[in-house]
C-alpha cells in the first residue's frame, strides 16, 4: 500500500475494537521506530513512555479527560516527554554533537534567546516525532489517538520522577470499524490543495 493510500486511511481513532490485542513483536518495533525520530541537530531531548501496565494505565486514562475511554480500551499508551533541565540536556544531549552544531545553530540561535524560548524549541521536537509516530502506527497496521488533552500535572505524579515533563500521549489499538469517526463512516475532511499548498 502507497504512503498516500495510508495518508487516506489514517485517522483519530476514538472508539477500539476491544477484542484485537497488539502483540510484543509490534511494541518492540514501534520502540525501535520512535527511537529513531528525527530532531532538529540530532538533539533528541524526550523520552517515550510505553505503558503496558493495566493499573498505571488506568491512573493515567482517569487524567485524560474526553480521552479515557480510548485508553482503558486499548493495550499501549505512549506518553511523550520532554527533558525538564537545559544544563542537563546541554551536558547530556548537546556536548556528544559536532562543534559546528553546537557553536553555528545551538549556542547563537537557540540557546541566545533564553530559557524560555529554549524550552519551547525543546518541546518542538517531541511534537516532531509524534507525526513520525503516527504514520509508523498506520504503516504497521495499528491506529492511534494522538491526545494532549491530559492533566500534565498529574501524569507526572503518576510517572517515574525521572526529570521529564509529559506533553501529550498516544493510545494505540485496532479502530472498531462502528467508530462514528471511522473514515468509511466519517469520510476524511481536509480542505483542498489550492486552500493549503502554495505553488512559486
Amino acid at each position: 500500500m502507497s504512503f498516500l493510500d495510508l495518508a487516506k486511511r489514517r485517522y483519530a481513532t476514538k472508539k477500539y475494537d476491544i477484542t484485537k490485542k497488539i502483540t510484543t513483536e509490534q511494541i518492540e518495533e514501534l520502540k525501535e521506530i520512535i527511537r529513531l525520530s528525527p530532531s532538529s541537530i540530532n538533539s533528541q531531548p524526550w523520552k517515550f513512555t510505553f505503558v503496558t501496565n493495566q493499573t498505571v494505565k488506568k491512573e493515567l486514562a482517569a487524567q485524560s479527560y474526553m480521552n479515557e475511554a480510548s485508553i482503558n480500551d486499548v493495550d499501549l499508551l505512549i506518553v511523550f516527554s520532554v527533558m525538564e533541565n537545559i544544563e542537563h540536556f546541554e551536558e547530556r544531549n548537546i556536548s556528544i554533537l559536532p562543534e559546528a552544531w553546537r557553536t553555528g545553530f545551538y549556542e547563537p540561535m537557540i540557546k541566545s534567546n533564553g530559557e524560555v524560548a529554549t524550552k519551547s524549541w525543546m518541546e518542538h521536537q517531541v511534537y516532531l516525532s509524534l507525526g513520525y509516530f503516527l504514520s509508523a502506527c498506520i504503516s504497521i497496521g495499528l491506529d492511534a489517538t494522538p491526545m494532549e488533552g491530559i492533566n500534565r500535572e498529574a501524569y507526572k505524579k503518576i510517572l517515574p520522577k525521572d526529570g521529564y515533563t509529559p506533553l501529550f500521549a498516544v493510545a494505540v489499538g485496532y479502530a472498531d470499524i462502528n467508530d462514528w469517526t471511522h473514515p468509511t463512516v466519517s469520510p476524511k475532511s481536509r480542505f483542498e490543495q489550492d486552500e493549503v499548498i502554495q505553488s512559486i
